[in-house]
């Protein structure tokens, strides 16, 4: 069976000590990992007889779920939409939103899907089931093709890419880019299929999403290839530093967007599911104080809201400080 590395050492940190702290802060109950009221979330407005917008825009689903419209192209990333990253729908953490913005199947026709890696909380199968009559093109890392191929979807709509390689798609170019991450579904099966960030190159609009990611030097070197970017989605939640090494610190989230040579910030893959120690809203907190500090315009949409990139400012929007009862 392939086995894929990262381009540095990488270990999850797990040893004796570390885990018996685990333990111990799973037992904490002064840390708020859920919200204790509802969290806003706004509806998605999908019209299936209007075109992507021309201008970018993003629309963020909680996690790192978001659509992506950029020169009339519709891309859906890491559509997790289900109410629990796991195997089975009745175990693990449960979504903090009682709704989502918009239902799998009532999603407009995308141009494509594109996911980051195989995780529970990145690659869903229920999703992917209902979204699949939604377009014909999947654009995944290697090895994931034959998740895909297991529910439903046909070979021949699905792209495999490895780190480094680009892939000319209406007019847009996707470059599959390096992570510091790992791979893995079940107990046999960590790194055998790939994980990776994506470059979205389009004549006048480049965006980076991060995927999951540990900090390392694979941020400059994408930035010294593809940058400057006018926007980045950018991993800053579900840290720990007993696992940094794969899941960025928030100071080190902003960090890597400067590498990246990132214009506007959106910080993703928190607002959803309590997969780490932390307070729930703690990473908004702290990846917009260091945003404030090294002068990164960042921007902060609640659940299903629409953020139009033309040239305007935008408001951070700090929703999630509303009074915990």
């Amino acid at each position: 069976m392939t086995k894929y590395e990262n381009q540095i050492p990488t270990t999850a940190g797990m040893n004796i000590k570390s885990l018996t702290s685990i333990l111990r802060d799973s037992m904490r109950r002064h840390v708020e990992r859920r919200p204790t009221v509802d969290i806003p979330v706004e509806r998605y407005q999908a019209d299936s007889t209007l075109v992507a917008s021309d201008h970018t825009q993003v629309t963020w689903f909680g996690h790192s779920a978001f659509l992506l419209e950029v020169e009339g192209h519709r891309l859906l990333f890491d559509p997790m939409l289900s109410d629990r990253p796991s195997p089975v729908s009745w175990v693990g953490t449960k979504r903090f939103s009682k709704e989502l913005p918009i239902q799998p199947e009532d999603f407009p026709a995308l141009d494509a899907i594109v996911i980051s890696h195989d995780h529970y909380d990145h690659l869903d199968a229920s999703s992917i089931r209902k979204l699949k009559s939604k377009t014909n093109r999947f654009i995944v890392p290697l090895g994931v093709r034959k998740r895909l191929i297991k529910w439903g979807i046909p070979a021949d709509q699905i792209t495999e890419h490895q780190w480094g390689d680009e892939y000319s798609f209406k007019g847009l170019t996707l470059a599959c880019t390096p992570a510091r991450h790992f791979s893995g579904r079940g107990l046999f099966d960590r790194d055998s299929t790939l994980w990776c960030s994506w470059v979205i190159a389009g004549r006048e609009t480049k965006v980076f999403f991060s995927g999951d990611s540990g900090y390392g030097p694979h941020f400059k070197e994408i930035g010294s290839k593809y940058g400057p970017f006018d926007l980045t989605l950018m991993e800053c939640g579900q840290y720990d530093e007993r696992w940094s090494n794969i899941h960025m610190m928030p100071e080190e989230t902003v960090q890597a967007h400067l590498d990246v040579g990132g214009n506007v910030l959106i910080p993703v893959h928190w607002g959803a599911f309590t997969l780490a120690y932390h307070a729930w809203n703690e990473p908004a907190e702290r990846v917009t104080r260091a945003a404030r500090t090294l002068n990164v315009p960042v921007v902060t949409p609640v659940i299903g809201e629409t953020v139009v990139f033309n040239g305007e400012a935008h408001e951070m929007r700090s929703w999630w400080r509303r009074k915990q009862e």
